[in-house]
């Protein structure tokens, strides 16, 4: 028997692709209130967005006769016929989302469209009567208690502080897009975000810091009709996740793998391993050859010519990086200084693209866009085109990979049976061993009867300090070390929720950490093993993991960060040694002459005499 759904089953059914989660409830309301041509947005949520939503905004507001209209689904002002489909210059367009939002919730709109104010309360889909109220020009929507009737999808919601920072990072990517519109973000009463709508630059700041415009280039260019501005790391500026990077096609924030290959690769030869470019960047292009209805959430785009879109985007970025005498065209405000880095670096070779006064499809008919790898480039780096993504991703397993969970199990038992037998073979008695000196600073030689040790100082010093915090660890027995003066570390709304929800793992490691203002985290004490550890580059490698660790427990990955700073604060090799010191360090190695440092580099190897004879012919 066929069914025919009643409006509040497939409104609930719409309302799970559509809004899924607090962030996406603040994406659609925000979206309407820059459709509706306000100036000022102020958002505000508590509990995370889940116990309730309120957006004002001063738009064009909605007539008293149309309030029963945009709690229907499929209602929308933005669209009149299917050919608008191709020249969507909105945000929000489908007219799905206020009637998705108002099934799964308790929701009051009260707008005032110039003839008074009036107010249409819905909850759970179900509607009141349109009233007058008290409102200024423009439109107020607040949301209570999301996903109060769908206890199912509110089981699977995060914790508000997770939920909280997927807001703050949605709003951070409002004000980066609208630059000159004035928003206001509170959370829970505090306030996150004020932007006075007075450009880009001041966007940033309010987001990132003014600080990080002393790192940036601003860059504006025209290639083809294609139009491409904001501003980007400079060579020396990265950041430890790509949660810094913010792209706009036509004033929509999207991900799209073709302009994120293009700047990553321009990048390549400049960033180290695990660091990303920064880059706040907004491409427009003609409507008609991007599609912007091809993601459930619109968080993509397709482009009719991804080449083009590559090619344009590539060769700006790499010519502002390499200095060369393109640059001049793209970059704003800073010709004397492009003219300085210049005489330092000699112009490299531009990307062979059209001259840009070409139309876009003049140049689509004959851009040939050499995207292999550079061989001759300072790093070898290696490129990656959305071709190659794709590919990457869906490739078949073939069957020579494949093995069995049987085979795979079997194959573990043996090895560790092998290590376990290796283990105890290399293990000697210390009262046996007799210190003979050292080499380099470095190696330490101990002699046995007929066989003779050689320790790296630095690996199995590393290893003790390892095994000793994780021992430590694992008993609650970590000891912190104040500091004279807690480090500061400023991170975005991601890095904030992700660290925030972890507090509880980096505690038990030793470090007192806590929130430190809006942005900010403080740490005033580290493990007493560790003194001198680097934070910067310690939390680095953190952050730089931030977006793998979501399939794995923090405490795991940080016992193996923790191995880094155990090598930092090790005795290192070229460091002189007493012989009391040698002894000691071979005393508490037990005479466990198979222990790797925590990298897998061996600790001690062993030489037999007759092994040594050989090598002076003594004996063949």
């Amino acid at each position: 028997m066929i069914n025919i759904l009643s409006p509040d089953v497939y409104n609930r059914i719409a309302a799970g692709e559509v809004v899924d989660r607090p962030y996406s409830v603040v994406k659609e309301l925000v979206e309407n209130a820059i459709d509706a041509g306000a100036s000022e947005i102020a958002v505000e949520i508590e509990g995370g967005g889940k116990q309730k939503i309120r957006v004002v905004d001063n738009g064009c507001g909605i007539g008293r006769d149309e309030l029963f209209k945009a709690y229907s689904p499929h209602a929308t002002s933005k669209l009149s016929a299917a050919e608008d489909l191709f020249t969507v210059s909105t945000l929000g367009f489908r007219g799905e989302a206020l009637a998705s939002i108002a099934s799964v919730s308790r929701m009051r709109i009260v707008s005032d469209a110039g003839q008074g104010a009036f107010s249409l309360a819905c909850e759970g889909g179900v509607l009141g009567e349109v009233t007058p109220s008290a409102g200024a020009k423009g439109t107020e929507v607040t949301v209570c208690d999301l996903f109060y009737n769908t206890p199912a999808r509110l089981k699977f919601l995060k914790s508000d502080s997770q939920e909280e920072g997927d807001v703050t990072n949605m709003m951070a990517r409002f004000i980066l897009s609208r630059p000159e519109i004035s928003f206001t973000y509170t959370a829970n009463g505090k306030l996150k975000f004020r932007s006075l709508g007075e450009g880009l630059p001041s966007a940033i700041a309010v987001v990132y810091g003014a600080s990080t415009l002393d790192n940036c280039l601003e860059i504006s260019a025209d290639k083809h009709g294609i139009l491409l501005h904001g501003f980007i790391g400079n060579r020396n500026y990265s950041k430890p996740n790509r949660t810094y990077q913010s792209l706009f096609v036509n004033g929509r924030y999207v991900v799209n793998q073709t302009v994120a290959a293009a700047v990553t690769n321009a990048y390549a030869a400049y960033l180290m391993k695990r660091q990303y470019p920064f880059y706040v960047l907004f491409l427009d292009v003609p409507q008609e050859i991007v599609d912007v209805n091809v993601h459930p959430n619109k968080a993509d785009v397709r482009f009719q010519d991804n080449q083009i879109i590559y090619g344009s985007v590539y060769s700006v970025i790499s010519s502002v990086l390499d200095g060369n005498s393109r640059a001049v065209e793209y970059l704003v405000g800073v010709k004397e200084e492009l003219e300085r880095e210049q005489r330092e670096r000699a112009a490299a070779p531009s990307v062979p693209v059209p001259d840009s006064t070409m139309t876009y499809e003049e140049a689509k008919k004959e851009l040939e866009f050499d995207i292999s790898p550079n061989k001759n480039g300072p790093s070898e780096p290696r490129f990656y085109t959305p071709d190659s993504i794709r590919m990457a991703v869906h490739a078949p397993e073939t069957s020579a990979t494949v093995e069995t969970s049987e085979d795979v199990f079997a194959e573990n038992q043996r090895l560790l049976r092998e290590e376990e037998h290796a283990a105890a073979q290399q293990r000697v008695d210390v009262k046996n061993l007799t210190f003979k000196g050292e080499l380099f600073h470095t190696y330490l030689f101990y002699e046995a009867g007929d066989e003779a040790y050689i320790v790296d100082q630095h690996a199995a010093h590393e290893r003790l300090i390892y095994d000793r915090l994780r021992e430590k660890i694992a008993a609650r027995a970590v000891v912190s070390q104040p500091m004279l003066v807690p480090y500061l570390l400023e991170v975005n709304a991601a890095e904030f929720a992700f660290l925030t929800k972890n507090f509880p793992a980096l505690r038990e490691m030793g470090f007192e950490i806590e929130e430190f203002g809006s942005g900010c985290i403080k740490v005033s004490a580290v493990p007493a093993d560790l003194m001198n550890i680097n934070l910067n580059a310690f939390f680095g490698e953190v952050l730089s993991s931030m977006e793998s660790l979501r399939a794995i427990r923090l405490s795991d990955l940080m016992k193996d960060k923790l191995a880094s700073a155990a090598c930092k604060a090790a005795v290192k090799g070229g460091e002189y040694l007493t012989d009391e010191e040698a002894r000691k360090l071979l005393e508490r190695m037990d005479g466990d002459m198979g222990l790797k440092c925590p990298h897998g580099r061996p600790v001690a190897v062993k030489v037999k005499r007759s092994e040594m004879e050989k090598l002076f012919k003594r004996i063949v």
